[in-house]
């Protein structure tokens, strides 16, 4: 055959791969009707670990890499699961008929969620200087808005959150108010001040971009203000979802965000730039990268192209981030004296300690509640960047 034929019989074999990847995702349809017909979990991990020993033992069978049959299935997994929570939120939702009033809901948060609340059958408004993407009715001031709404969102940059904030305080609307705010160090005064003027007034953080269409793995931080009301409604949006909602109090969420955000940009941040001053051009490390160099380089390449503003202010506006700025400082600084002064059995200790510790990573090294899953059956910047 020539390498013409070759590549036909190729596109052909494509052909049926996406044929049947659309056949699957019907089936998967299917079977998610059923899990929400018997109130069944989304996500069943048992039938995950079948299908992934059934795709290595055909891939055996096939002379196929198991690694290329893991990373198939993974994404067929996450199709299956998006398709299914999708449904769910549409079927389960928690609009209604209500009406929610999205402020800042032209940015890339905002926009997220004007989806999401309107997918639950939420009559979604947006108010937003700039006209939003879609056919929501919109507003360019909010402070023209009746605020009569069931549910109203602030999903603005942090400084105009706090001002947005306070003057919501004079105006006292009947509905649930929440902030998406990935710090609450700005908005403490306005947040009390709000739960103080009797308004049903929570506090969320979605852990998750815009770019998020499967809420499995996710989180979602829920401040609390002291209005179970406001945090029931909070709840209640996710619950359709496999987000895992974990509740916090204003003091705490700060803390840890510090450490969780603000040491993690901090690091990538200083990766960078000492990678630019260090006078060696881009593509000369690039082609003698490790695979280590590379997974960091990915993750800093992203940090890069973020929002520099808003990652000033989530360092900045954070009454606790020098904080994990000083921790990181201290550590770069006794990795360094340890290699300067030969330490071999220093440097071993900072890698022993650090294998200890993310050895326990899934114990608590704050005071919390505890994560709460919320979904169903049982009992969303952008701020998680």
């Amino acid at each position: 055959m020539t390498i013409e034929e070759l590549r036909a019989s190729l596109a052909e074999v494509d052909r049926k791969i996406i044929s049947l990847v659309g056949t699957r995702q019907r089936l998967a349809g299917a079977v998610g009707e059923l899990k929400d017909r018997e109130a069944r979990s989304l996500r069943d991990f048992a039938q995950e670990k079948d299908v992934m020993q059934r795709a290595r033992r055909a891939a055996a069978e096939s002379g196929v890499a198991p690694s290329v049959a893991d990373e198939l299935m993974n994404v067929l997994i996450r199709c299956s699961l998006t398709l299914q929570e999708r449904r769910r939120v549409e079927t389960l939702g928690q609009g209604g008929g209500r009406r929610a009033l999205v402020i800042g809901g032209s940015g890339r948060m905002g926009t997220w969620f004007a989806q999401f609340l309107a997918s639950q059958g939420f009559g979604v408004e947006v108010a937003d200087p700039v006209v939003p993407n879609g056919d929501f009715p919109h507003v360019p001031d909010w402070r023209d808005s009746s605020l009569d709404h069931d549910l109203i969102v602030v999903a603005a940059p942090l400084r105009a959150t706090a001002t947005i904030l306070t003057a919501l305080v004079e105006r006292r609307p009947s509905g649930v108010v929440f902030d998406i705010g990935s710090l609450k160090s700005p908005l403490r005064e306005s947040l009390r001040a709000l739960a103080a003027a009797g308004v049903k007034v929570t506090s969320i953080h979605p852990m998750f971009g815009p770019d998020t269409a499967l809420l499995s793995g996710c989180h979602v931080i829920r401040v609390d203000l002291g209005v179970p009301e406001a945090n029931q409604a909070a709840d209640a949006l996710f619950a359709s979802t496999m987000a895992t909602v974990v509740p916090m109090d204003l003091e705490q969420h700060d803390r840890v965000v510090a450490y969780v955000l603000g040491l993690s940009h901090a690091l990538n941040i200083a990766f960078f730039t000492a990678l630019s001053e260090s006078g060696a051009p881009a593509n000369d490390l690039t082609r003698i990268s490790s695979t280590t160099f590379d997974h960091q380089l990915t993750v800093a390449g992203r940090v890069a192209n973020e929002n520099p503003h808003l990652y000033f202010e989530i360092q900045h506006l954070n009454d606790y981030g020098t904080e994990s700025l000083a921790a990181l400082l201290a550590a770069v600084e006794r990795l360094r004296t340890a290699v300067r002064a030969g330490d071999e059995a220093g440097f071993t200790e900072l890698m022993e300690r650090g294998r200890r510790y993310l050895a326990g990573r899934g114990e608590s090294g704050f005071s919390t509640t505890g994560p709460t899953s919320i979904g169903r059956p049982g009992p969303l910047t952008d701020p998680g960047s």
